[in-house]
């Protein structure tokens, strides 16, 4: 059986300003993403998530490689039916209501008549637009757009859902009711690839996550093997120094109590100068590394590289 996705060889090269100089947004991007799966997309802004994704649902074509939808080649129309997709600035047709619009997309997939009003209406409870079913889209607000977005990309029941910052603009309960739908698609059986900024959604719900700089794939794999290397820092509340020992970054303090941050290696040293000092430590407490660190960690490794490359280019 093949995967969900798969994604070989995949590049995009743009062609911008006044001599057409090119700039490469996508990179030789190889993935492979099972059925049942979660799959987080992250980097930060410029690294090419929206163009692979863009891709891989057919609003723009390759440079080269190829993208595939369950095993069909992803220009097909035949994997696009299979396919529930969510951009990254969803616009709708301002004048029809929630219920008028996920009618209009239950059409585009030849939905009979009784089935597009049984999954409108479900849609609409599914992500709390229930009460709004019948007010015009143009009156929403941005979460209640992304909420909309959501219920049209799970109209026609896909088996693979490409949600491009689904989080987007949506408050505390809407990111809440993304995460449930997502967890629920993954019950069912079915395939998420998402890209999102916010890194503790993905870090909670996602089987593996991919980190895209520039273009390229930088790591890949599950959460806990990418954060494998445990603590990133520590935190001590002590009580004694007149002044924070060096090297510690000072986090709260109230009269003669500090709380301190210290890297791993500085636990041992902070504790010794504490002592010394005739202080005492109330609390040690480890921080464990988090996707943040490791995007963060990520892109401060890529640097001097894309500055070499601007240098051979200039």
């Amino acid at each position: 059986m093949p995967p969900a996705i798969e994604i070989r060889g995949l590049r995009k090269v743009y062609r911008t300003g006044f001599w057409m100089r090119p700039h490469v947004g996508l990179e030789s991007l190889d993935l492979e993403i099972g059925r049942g799966e979660v799959f987080g997309f992250i980097g930060p802004n410029g690294a090419g998530k929206t163009t692979a994704i863009r891709c891989l649902v057919g609003l723009q074509a390759p440079t080269a490689g190829e993208a595939r939808i369950l095993g069909l080649d992803a220009r097909w129309p035949l994997a696009r039916r299979r396919l529930g997709f969510l951009p990254e600035r969803p616009s709708f047709h301002p004048h029809l209501t929630a219920r008028e619009l996920l009618d209009f997309h239950a059409r585009l997939f030849d939905l009979p008549a009784a089935e597009r009003r049984r999954r409108t209406a479900h849609l609409l409870e599914r992500v709390d637009l229930g009460r709004f079913a019948d007010i015009r889209v143009s009156r929403f607000s941005k979460g209640m757009i992304q909420r909309v977005g959501v219920a049209q990309a799970l109209v026609q029941d896909p088996e693979v859902l490409v949600l491009d910052e689904p989080m987007s603009g949506l408050d505390p309960p809407g990111r809440a009711l993304v995460r449930d739908i997502v967890l629920e698609e993954r019950r069912r059986g079915h395939t998420v690839f998402f890209s999102s900024h916010i890194l503790p959604d993905i870090e909670s719900i996602c089987d593996r996550v991919g980190v895209l700089l520039e273009g390229r794939l930088q790591a890949e794999g599950t959460v806990a093997s990418l954060l494998a290397d445990g603590v990133a820092y520590v935190d001590c509340t002590v009580i004694g120094p007149e002044d924070p020992p060096l090297g510690a970054t000072v986090l709260a303090r109230q009269q003669d109590r500090w709380v301190l941050r210290v890297p791993p290696d500085g636990v041992a040293p902070l504790l010794r100068d504490v002592l010394a000092a005739g202080g005492r430590v109330l609390q040690v407490t480890p921080g464990r590394r988090s996707l943040e660190d490791l995007l963060l960690d990520e892109v401060a490794r890529a640097r001097p590289v894309h500055q070499q490359r601007l240098g051979v280019l200039a």
